[in-house]
C-alpha cells in the first residue's frame, strides 16, 4: 500500500535560497511514515506501547528538483522490505506531477533499552500485509 501525505511548505522550512532546505525533507519522511502506518491500522504509539521503537539507521535522498515557500508537496510513502528485526521504506516528494526527490530510511526495531529485537508478530502481520517490495 502506498500513502501519500500533502504538506505546504512553511516559510521555516526554507534557505537563503528560497528552497526548501534539505533537512526539512527528513521531517517529512517522518510525518509521512507515521501516516502510513496510520492508515494501515497500526499507529506508532500502539508500536510503543509495546515497549518498541523503530530508530533510524540509514537514509538516502536524491533530490531532483527544489519547493518553495507556500508550495503543496505530497510525500508518497510504503513500506519496501521487511526482515525479522528492520523495516525499509521508500519515499517520493511530488508537486503535482514533477518528482522533487526520491529516496528510503531503513529501520531497526529496538526495545526500551536500545537493544536490537524481533519484531514480534503482533507488528510484523500488519506490515507484511501492506509490503510492496518491487517498486
Amino acid at each position: 500500500m502506498r500513502v501519500r501525505l500533502p504538506i505546504t511548505v512553511r516559510y521555516a522550512e526554507t534557505d537563503a535560497m528560497g528552497v526548501v532546505h534539505h533537512s526539512s525533507y527528513v521531517v517529512w519522511l517522518e510525518a509521512a511514515r507515521v501516516e502510513w502506518l496510520n492508515q494501515i491500522g497500526l499507529p506508532y504509539t500502539q508500536i510503543e506501547a509495546q515497549g518498541l521503537a523503530f530508530a533510524v539507521v540509514e537514509i538516502g535522498l536524491t533530490y531532483r528538483s527544489p519547493a518553495r515557500f507556500g508550495d503543496v508537496v505530497e510525500i508518497e510513502t510504503w513500506l519496501s522490505e521487511a526482515t525479522s528485526r528492520t523495516l525499509q521504506y521508500r519515499y517520493r516528494v511530488w508537486k503535482g506531477q514533477t518528482l522533487l526527490a526520491e529516496g528510503f530510511t531503513r529501520h531497526l526495531c529496538q526495545d526500551t533499552r536500545g537493544k536490537a529485537v524481533r519484531i514480534p508478530a503482533s507488528v510484523a502481520e500488519p506490515l507484511h500485509k501492506h509490503l510492496l517490495p518491487l517498486d
